[in-house]
């Protein structure tokens, strides 16, 4: 059992890593970005029983201070904290910047300085852009389509960096598009789910063509963990997905047939991604993770959307389904 931080504990994933760690036993210190109105993101959601296990730090991962406080006395860290949404890369980049690379070199400092045990450090599959051959295997070039994956280009190789000068022992895991309870609108399920559910019979969505590797949250994490337990892992760079892929408009009228089969999709120009900057398709190669880890995935698409469209039903009000969530 390890102490553990979880950077962007407050957060979709983080969140329920977070629960996943403590029912596994380990103490977890959940580092929560600080606000006035000392709110903790989704951990607020928690049962308090859950919560009162929880050390939370609130602070914010562009300082190197609070950084370096958090991580004082634990043994491993899980970075997940990140912007991430790409159509506000578009008009904010220099927010992604200090956020997704200055905050990761925080972290990778910090546990150099305290010589922690392991280092996760969160990737994303938009970081391969469009894909140039599938599966994509972690050798696939790497695209900055987008300020946010540019980004995170640069953060993952800072970590590769802080590997291969400093014998940190970092991993790089990089999911490919992660799905569940808890997500927010910005992402294309939840912009579906709650458009249906909502009762809209016109469907306002982006390109429709665009293909994505779904991964349910808890299988997400499980990987998180699988990774972290294994010495195999250290100094690689690792893929969580299933392998397979669908498209948007498939995923749509899934969901479509599984909460208003009269609505129908309309394009809506203003969710469009420029043209060089959408990434048309992207399905992973996971042979690394499941020969390393043993990894592979529990929960098939119609488990985790039937998860999903329940949870949002019970928690609409977390969702503007009337506007562009960027």
């Amino acid at each position: 059992m390890a102490n553990v931080l979880i950077t962007g504990a407050d957060g979709f994933i983080g969140s329920h890593l977070t629960e996943k760690l403590l029912t596994e036993g380990h103490k977890v210190k959940a580092f929560v970005m600080y606000n006035s109105f000392n709110t903790w993101g989704w951990l607020d959601s928690l049962p308090k029983t859950v919560l009162s296990e929880i050390e939370i730090f609130a602070g914010d991962i562009r300082d190197p201070n609070g950084v370096r406080t958090a991580m004082k006395d634990v043994s491993q860290v899980f970075h997940l904290a990140a912007l991430i949404a790409i159509p506000f890369s578009y008009h904010s980049p220099d927010s992604y910047v200090d956020t997704n690379i200055k905050g990761t070199l925080n972290v990778l400092q910090a546990a150099r300085d305290f010589d922690l045990e392991r280092v996760l450090v969160t990737s994303t599959s938009e970081v391969y852009g469009t894909a140039q051959y599938v599966p994509i295997n972690e050798k696939h070039p790497f695209q900055g389509q987008s300020p946010y994956s540019a980004t995170k280009i640069a953060a993952d190789r800072l970590a590769e960096s802080f590997y291969r000068s400093f014998d940190l022992p970092v991993t790089i895991v990089r999911p490919f598009n992660t799905y569940g309870p808890r997500q927010s609108a910005r992402a294309v399920i939840p912009t579906i789910i709650s458009q249906l559910l909502a009762g809209k019979t016109e469907l306002s969505l982006g390109s429709i063509t665009p293909t994505r590797d779904l991964n349910y949250v808890l299988d997400t994490c499980q990987g998180f963990i699988d990774i972290a337990s294994s010495m195999n892992t250290v100094g690689e760079e690792i893929n969580i997905g299933t392998g397979t892929e669908i498209s948007i408009g498939d995923l749509a009228q899934k969901l479509i047939s599984l909460i208003n089969p009269e609505a129908k999709i309309m394009q809506d120009d203003i969710r469009l991604r420029p043209e060089k900057s959408e990434v048309n398709r992207l399905v992973a190669c996971n042979r690394k993770i499941g020969e390393l880890t043993g990894w592979k995935p529990e929960y098939s698409l119609e488990q985790g959307l039937h998860s999903t469209i329940a949870w949002i039903k019970d928690n609409s009000n977390h969702y503007k389904h009337d506007i562009y969530n960027i």
